[in-house]
């Protein structure tokens, strides 16, 4: 089966992935890492099987890097739940959907891996209470997503919008899988 794919759009995921690899594995502020900017990026931009493959290939490359967790699955589904949030952003301009898509992006990972935490953890109590006490304990987490996809977002969709001004667009060219 032919599948047309554009190289430049597969250099890109590729180096997005590089990228989000190393900036996890490099020391930073809990969640202040490009991860979920990148997803956000990706399921906006790029092909819809790269934008759904790209958190997830930054996610097992550095977590086989940096060792597998409790909640590893919860992680990782956040932030493919951020590059679907992405590809429902696709038709909107840079302007809606950085500021939008980074405060959507970085609730929908909070609600999905901080109830990772609390669902196989010991830290909360399993009752309603422990899973209210759960989101409040992680809103420092919360701030440090935010800004993190923000500024990040703001730097991957503004270089992406200045290198379609910059760089002449190539034809897709045809690949087989």
């Amino acid at each position: 089966m032919e599948v047309r794919v554009n190289r430049t759009l597969l250099l890109i995921a590729l180096v997005l992935v590089v990228f989000g690899v190393i900036m996890r594995l490099l020391p930073h502020p809990a969640n202040l890492a490009p991860v979920g900017a990148i997803a956000l990026f990706g399921g906006a931009v790029l092909p819809r099987k790269l934008g759904w493959w790209l958190p997830l290939a930054i996610m097992i490359v550095s977590d086989l890097l940096l060792g597998f967790y409790n909640g590893i699955i919860f992680t990782w589904a956040g932030f493919l739940l951020v590059g679907l949030f992405g590809m429902a952003l696709r038709n909107q301009s840079n302007l809606f959907r950085i500021p939008f898509g980074a405060l959507g992006g970085a609730v929908i990972f909070f609600i999905v891996s901080n109830l990772g935490v609390w669902a196989q953890g010991q830290m909360y109590a399993h009752t309603w209470a422990g899973l209210v006490q759960c989101y409040e304990m992680a809103l420092p987490f919360f701030r440090n997503t935010f800004f993190g996809d923000f500024l990040y977002a703001w730097l991957l969709f503004g270089i992406y919008a200045l290198s379609l001004r910059f760089v002449p667009s190539s034809e897709p060219e045809q690949i087989s899988r």
